[in-house]
């Protein structure tokens, strides 16, 4: 495979970060004031996929590409954290949250795409995708957490 595909394949998982960072944010414009704990999860999850993205748009340069700098919207399969824009119905703590845990479901599904797609993968650049998704499985997992307390305490 060539370094073209790996390119592609790095800019795809640029794309999916940044449709974090900006779904994040539209997270925490349609949050309440009120829940300023999501706030603070929301913007250290739209710092985490700042950095990632960075990360990997150095990856990029390295194999002589040009980093992607947009978002999944003109990309290919990823559109979930656009859905999470549509998805704020009354912009409650339930909804936010129900949209999140999609978005992060949809990065997980990206990142597994990535790991097992036929592009060519240094063992290094590898292990960078490995740490990346571990740690966004962590940030789903607290998602889903907190989306699974909230629908609890509101039954």
């Amino acid at each position: 495979m060539s370094q073209n595909e790996t390119v592609e394949v790095l800019n795809d998982l640029i794309k999916i970060n940044n449709d974090r960072v900006a779904g994040y944010q539209n997270a925490i414009d349609n949050t309440p004031g009120i829940d300023v704990d999501l706030k603070a999860i929301f913007r250290n999850m739209a710092n985490e996929s700042l950095k990632y993205s960075n990360q990997l748009k150095d990856e990029v340069v390295k194999l002589g590409g040009e980093p992607a700098t947009g978002t999944t919207l003109s990309g290919k399969i990823y559109r979930a954290w656009d859905d999470v824009k549509a998805s704020f119905s009354g912009n409650d703590r339930q909804s936010v949250l129900n949209a999140c845990e999609f978005g992060e479901d949809a990065a997980q599904k990206a990142y597994k795409s990535a790991l097992s797609s036929d592009a060519e993968l240094p063992a290094a650049l590898r292990q960078t995708i490995v740490d990346q998704q571990t740690a966004l499985k962590k940030s789903h997992d607290l998602i889903k957490s907190y989306r699974d307390a909230n629908k609890a305490v509101s039954a």
